[in-house]
């Protein structure tokens, strides 16, 4: 049993400002379109996965790096608003990073991300927090960080006998070493993100999620947007489909983050893997039924039951 002062949850991970423009359709290449007035909000998809959780009711810490700039201070309130803890958080050593997001009618979004002070946050910062890891049942890390500071914490976890769970979302898609592979439980990830990792995707869901678990990691979850999510264990030796509500999607910015955030604090609370995923596709389902990502993000009474 973990002491009074633990984490259900701690998010290592990037944090960005969202600069925000909806477009009738998105550019070809060499080509302008018009779009809407341009909306800033937080994000990035460790501080987005953070509020999620946080919203969500579990205890919360983010471990990451902002700039010493007005769009700094924009993320640790958003933070603070949602009752994370950012003690963590440090700041400085290059501008905020910045996402630059079109999202067209259909709620279908293209990012392209700038990492500014989230490239500034190195294997030293980590070990630096190794108390804070310690005290946490589950670690979410993503790839908006640099990768020799995912390894970091993904050997911080690894060599802890009673040490937290490691979720990794490998977003955006880069070969991941074995270490890191053989922490993950589970590997989250969407269709895109699968297909690069196994250098194509041939097959079905089913058969890729047993492609990924060859590679190294204990669990694999995989998204599959309106579809829901398929979950495979090593533990039960089982691949398992899990549907999502059918909602009218309006913008699916954070969606993955909303998703990764619910599954990562489930598993943290004891269940297992396909409940958590059952719960996460109902979190995920609720958040693109609203625009933005920190601000679609349901709290637990929002969540459809199942």
């Amino acid at each position: 049993m973990r002491n009074s002062d633990s984490y259900d949850l701690v998010v290592v991970g990037s944090a960005n400002a969202d600069l925000v423009v909806g477009v009738d359709r998105r550019p070809a290449p060499g080509e302008t379109v018009l779009g809407s007035d341009l909306a800033v909000h937080p994000g990035g998809k460790g501080a987005n996965q953070a509020v999620a959780a946080a919203r969500l009711g579990a205890r919360t810490a983010l471990l990451a790096r902002v700039g010493d700039d007005a769009h700094g201070r924009l993320l640790l309130d958003a933070q603070r608003a949602a009752g994370v803890d950012t003690a963590a958080v440090l700041v400085g050593g290059a501008p905020t990073g910045v996402a630059l997001i079109t999202v067209d009618p259909s709620g279908d979004n293209s990012i392209v991300v700038s990492p500014g002070a989230n490239a500034r946050l190195t294997p030293d910062d980590i070990r630096a927090a190794g108390e804070l890891l310690a005290r946490a049942r589950v670690v979410s890390v993503q790839l908006e960080i640099p990768l020799e500071t995912v390894a970091t914490v993904a050997e911080l976890v690894r060599t802890r006998p009673d040490g937290p769970r490691l979720v990794l979302n490998p977003s955006p898609p880069a070969p991941l070493p074995a270490g890191v592979l053989a922490a993950c439980d589970p590997l989250v990830l969407n269709e895109h993100e699968a297909a690069f990792l196994l250098g194509g995707a041939e097959g079905t869901p089913e058969d890729w999620a047993r492609a990924l678990l060859a590679l190294g990691p204990r669990s694999v979850v995989i998204t599959l947007g309106a579809a829901g999510a398929l979950v495979a264990d090593t533990r039960t030796d089982t691949v398992v489909r899990v549907p999502s509500p059918r909602v009218d999607a309006v913008d699916t910015t954070g969606a993955g983050d909303a998703f990764t955030a619910a599954l990562a604090w489930r598993t943290g609370l004891g269940d297992d893997l396909a409940r958590a995923a059952g719960y996460a596709v109902r979190v995920g389902a609720a958040a693109v039924t609203r625009r933005g990502a920190q601000e679609s993000f349901p709290a637990a009474d929002e969540v459809p039951g199942p």
